[in-house]
């Protein structure tokens, strides 16, 4: 499964002032496969600590947290040699050792000629500005793998590199076009977690078969994402993480055009309303990475985050494959694309997750009185609005108010129809929108 977050970690891994690096990610999207190719590539030799899994080793961090102590004891306990002028070393599920956590600090000020990486899950819930001073520690965030990744993790390299080199201006092939809404909606069904694509490519001559193991590895993961919830939730009720963890497919199917809508507080938690006090859950579920969210904006003006209220904002799940499986949507609806009400919801999850993938850390959607615009890129020339159309019909009259109201230089409707310029509008397929972010944003 090749990663593009390789690329990055190889700009870390050259940079002439290297800091310590923190891999934050949900559960099961890849972080410590993607360290280990890293180390098993590009290092001559690399070194695996799993704080989970080996609490012996959390013991070494008891005494002090000197790195030539520590190092020294590492090659005695492991009865390995470390070189730190070339090695990497990966401290994996280092949540579980807060120590350890502590510790990359005085490896940045002490020993920064090591290579250290440090990657867990939930570490968005443990990492605070006393965790880690400002300037001691390099971050990047990993996440389920896009479409893109999807395609080329299934063999799929001819479509890859049309994504890859296609710039916007023509239609695409028919025959390409028809291929990769076969392979996107199969996407809708899989989702981005590696070990589901992996399973989805080994499996996939068998249809049946591949879909029925993924839907059941899926509800696994689901069950281990509320165990998680329940285990490090700390002083936040567990219960509401896990409340509106499951609530996010009512909020997002209760819109009667299909549309992703405003989030709503009332009953999403039996006696609670109001966004104060759901506030500290709804921030845990973002922190841990299992919800995406995209704040509500009535003016399309730089700076967005300048016309944003924190209490209006869509939510999204982090994966549309997971979110597919705690809808309980048949995998046949998909393949016939007879989602009804489901496939405008389901459809701008995908973008979101695209979106967030190349990125773009804060979603932004425009609401006025009688219309809407799903996204917003913000860019260098202003802000483009980008429509998403579940299916052919493309008509839009939130986008032609809009469009008069801000003129923006390009407008972007993302359908099932293949690539077409009216003036300044771009109609492009669904299947692209992590390539039209990362064009139309340069």
């Amino acid at each position: 499964m090749k990663r593009l977050i390789t690329k990055a970690l190889l700009a870390w891994q050259n940079h002439q002032q290297r800091k310590p690096l923190v891999l934050r990610g949900a559960r099961q999207v890849g972080k410590t496969y993607s360290l280990l190719e890293l180390g098993k590539n590009h290092f001559p030799a690399h070194h695996y600590v799993n704080f989970e899994r080996d609490i012996q080793a959390r013991e070494l961090f008891d005494k002090n947290l000197d790195p030539i102590r520590i190092l020294d004891e590492l090659q005695f306990y492991f009865d390995i040699t470390i070189n730190k002028q070339t090695d990497l070393i990966i401290f994996d599920e280092i949540q579980h050792c807060p120590r350890a956590l502590t510790s990359l600090k005085y490896f940045c000020e002490q020993m920064p000629e090591l290579a250290l990486c440090a990657a867990g899950s939930l570490l968005g819930v443990y990492l605070t500005d006393e965790s880690f001073p400002v300037g001691k520690v390099s971050f990047l965030d990993l996440y389920p793998m896009n479409f893109e990744e999807f395609l080329e993790g299934i063999g799929k390299e001819r479509l890859v590199n049309l994504m890859r080199s296609y710039v916007f201006s023509k239609q695409l092939p028919q025959a390409a076009h028809d291929q990769f809404w076969e392979h996107w909606k199969r996407y809708l069904i899989v989702g981005g977690l590696p070990g589901i694509v992996r399973t989805y490519r080994d499996k996939h001559e068998d249809p049946y078969t591949a879909l029925k193991s993924i839907r059941e590895i899926q509800h696994d993961l689901l069950e281990a994402y509320m165990g998680d919830i329940a285990k490090h939730s700390g002083k936040t009720n567990a219960l509401h993480i896990e409340r509106l963890w499951r609530n996010i497919t009512y909020q997002l199917a209760r819109s009667l055009d299909g549309s992703a809508p405003k989030y709503k507080f009332k009953n999403a938690v039996p006696g609670i309303r109001g966004y104060e006090r759901l506030a500290s859950p709804l921030g845990w579920l973002e922190r841990a990475n299992l919800t995406l969210r995209a704040s509500i904006v009535e003016k399309a003006e730089t700076p967005l985050m300048g016309f944003c209220q924190e209490n209006r904002f869509k939510q999204y799940f982090f994966d549309v494959g997971l979110l597919g499986a705690f809808s309980n949507i048949d995998p046949a609806r998909f393949l016939e694309y007879d989602v009804k009400t489901y496939k405008g919801y389901v459809a701008e999850n995908f973008v979101a997750q695209e979106l967030r993938a190349t990125g773009i850390s804060n979603l932004f959607c425009w609401v006025g009185r009688t219309s809407e615009i799903e996204f917003l890129l913000e860019t260098a020339s202003g802000v483009i609005p980008v429509e998403v159309k579940s299916g052919n019909v493309t008509r839009s009259k939130s986008l032609n108010i809009f469009e008069e109201r801000y003129a923006p230089r390009k407008s972007i409707v993302l359908s099932a129809r293949n690539i077409e310029s009216r003036g300044t509008r771009r109609h492009i397929p669904i299947y692209l929108a992590g390539a039209v972010a990362k064009h139309f944003r340069e």
